[in-house]
């Protein structure tokens, strides 16, 4: 897609004048461009009525016979993607072409049942968009965006040495997004990666997570001496994680610039993998081009007419998109752009729904909103990373967590005792309000003045050596007697209310 290895045109000339001087190279220019995969968020797949599957199905179980390539059988476009991809253009600012078309993209491989990938290879759904990165004066240019079905999945058993097909995955839907060779380091590729998993997010197009493979990137390398024109590129296929794909855009700069100093040494077209394991390249291919897979217009697909009406309606109903939303946290929330940007990059949650509709919605009820953050993403996300789980993983409903931050803005829980019953609510989930499990649980907090003082003069009495080394003027034991007091109460006690009245009591009998 990437045409590095060629003098580059007017157009892109002022992009390849910008050099990039990095003291990891010095004296040379890294030329990167980044073609992305996003599985599109459909309930059924792009040319067939079978569900999209998710991760962890058994095998084979969402398959049509389109989607096993059963002779006779043919596409049907499924509307919803065709929308999801116009929403895409329109927040990348592409140009939305009012005809497309399909073609066939032929090469034999065994997860491929039909022998070839449905894509738009001619004539894709839009041109020339741009997305804006932090950090960075010029937008990042969109060559084109395009729909295209995935491949089915193959394994290897390496116990009875056999492959295994699983066609859940054959079909579905996904936006392959390619950019101009416009970035010039690991760091802003990591930045181009997060901001669109940002904005794919925002309109609901992908879940755009990487480590379940809903979203992955073939990156395109090349080097050349500052001033020169652009190198041989290779391509590095199919990479999971940012941080694993900045690790291999690293060393392919290296071994690029090991090659070119040696005298005579020139770099080969081709297409390299990458091991997580060593954290290097490897070559898997010399590089094909558009005469290798033999693209033809797809006979059973006409073309694809998008009109100006239905272009305008979807951009009526365009969700905020993720630069909107981040200026709104800040102005109106009055969040850090820091914390604005975790709630950004946070997964979807288990109904589907963004965490920044999560937030939203938790500080509709006039709460505070750096209270809520603090108590979404603090205590609530912390638990689940402790847990290795993510916010898709989060049982809490809106309702609840909400419930649970006013019960200990109010009082009736102590901060103690509401993160105590948030780790209880996260363990055993279930639909009881937070009420109703403080209740079970004995954790309302502890106000009436009576129970403070016996709490206390029963802690004073409990600990006379600390009690007595407070009197002689060592004040930090006072903490150790107010853990007491907490751990008694199983954090019910207020603990402003409990240090003042410890403070009365151990003062009582020192003498002036």
């Amino acid at each position: 897609m990437l045409s590095l290895s060629c003098q580059p045109t007017n157009s892109l000339a002022r992009q390849f004048r910008r050099a990039f001087h990095d003291k990891r190279w010095p004296g040379w220019q890294v030329i990167i461009g980044i073609e992305t995969h996003a599985q599109i968020k459909s309930r059924q797949k792009l040319f067939s009525e079978s569900l999209t599957s998710s991760l962890g199905e058994p095998p084979n179980i969402h398959v049509s016979p389109f989607d096993a390539a059963f002779p006779g059988t043919l596409p049907r476009l499924n509307q919803d993607c065709v929308d999801l991809a116009l929403r895409t253009a329109i927040a990348l600012n592409s140009q939305i072409q009012t005809r497309s078309s399909f073609d066939r993209k032929h090469y034999f491989y065994s997860d491929l049942p039909s022998g070839y990938q449905i894509t738009q290879h001619y004539a894709p759904i839009s041109l020339s968009g741009h997305l804006r990165i932090p950090d960075r004066e010029s937008p990042i240019r969109i060559m084109q965006i395009q729909l295209e079905q995935d491949t089915a999945k193959s394994t290897f058993d390496p116990r009875t040495r056999t492959s295994k097909i699983d066609l859940n995955r054959a079909g579905i839907g996904l936006l392959e997004i390619v950019t101009e060779p416009d970035l010039r380091s690991p760091e802003e590729a990591g930045a181009y990666v997060r901001a669109l998993q940002a904005v794919l997010r925002a309109i609901g197009a992908s879940d755009g997570n990487m480590e379940a493979g809903s979203l992955r990137c073939d990156v395109n390398v090349s080097i050349n001496p500052i001033g020169k024109p652009p190198g041989t590129r290779c391509e590095i296929k199919n990479l999971n994680s940012i941080k694993f794909m900045q690790t291999a855009i690293v060393y392919e700069v290296h071994r690029q610039r090991d090659l070119l100093s040696k005298e005579g040494g020139v770099v080969p077209q081709e297409t390299r993998g990458f091991n997580q394991d060593t954290l290097e390249t490897f070559k898997m291919r010399s590089k094909e081009e558009a005469p290798d897979y033999r693209y033809m217009p797809d006979p059973n697909l006409g073309v694809l007419v998008i009109s100006p009406d239905r272009v305008q309606d979807i951009t009526q109903k365009m969700p905020e998109l993720p630069w909107v939303t981040r200026a709104r946290l800040v102005r109106e929330c009055k969040l850090s752009e820091q914390d604005a940007d975790i709630l950004l990059n946070l997964d979807a949650g288990r109904d589907g729904r963004s965490a920044v509709a999560y937030f939203d919605d938790l500080c509709k009820q006039s709460r505070k909103p750096t209270v809520v953050f603090n108590w979404m993403v603090h205590e609530l996300l912390g638990r689940l990373h402790t847990a290795r789980l993510t916010f898709a993983d989060n049982p809490l409903s809106t309702s609840q967590l909400g419930e649970l931050i006013d019960l200990v803005q109010s009082g009736a829980l102590t901060g103690t005792s509401g993160k105590l019953l948030l780790r209880e609510m996260l363990a055993r989930p279930s639909s009881q309000t937070p009420t109703e499990r403080a209740l079970a649980l004995a954790l309302l907090a502890t106000n009436q003045e009576q129970d403070i003082d016996q709490v206390c003069a029963a802690a004073i009495a409990a600990l006379p050596s600390e009690a007595e080394a407070y009197r002689r003027g060592h004040k930090n034991v006072l903490n150790k007697i107010l853990g007491w007091v907490m751990k008694e109460t199983r954090g019910r006690a207020d603990s402003k209310q409990a240090r003042e009245q410890l403070l009365s009591l151990l003062e009582r009998d020192v003498e002036p």
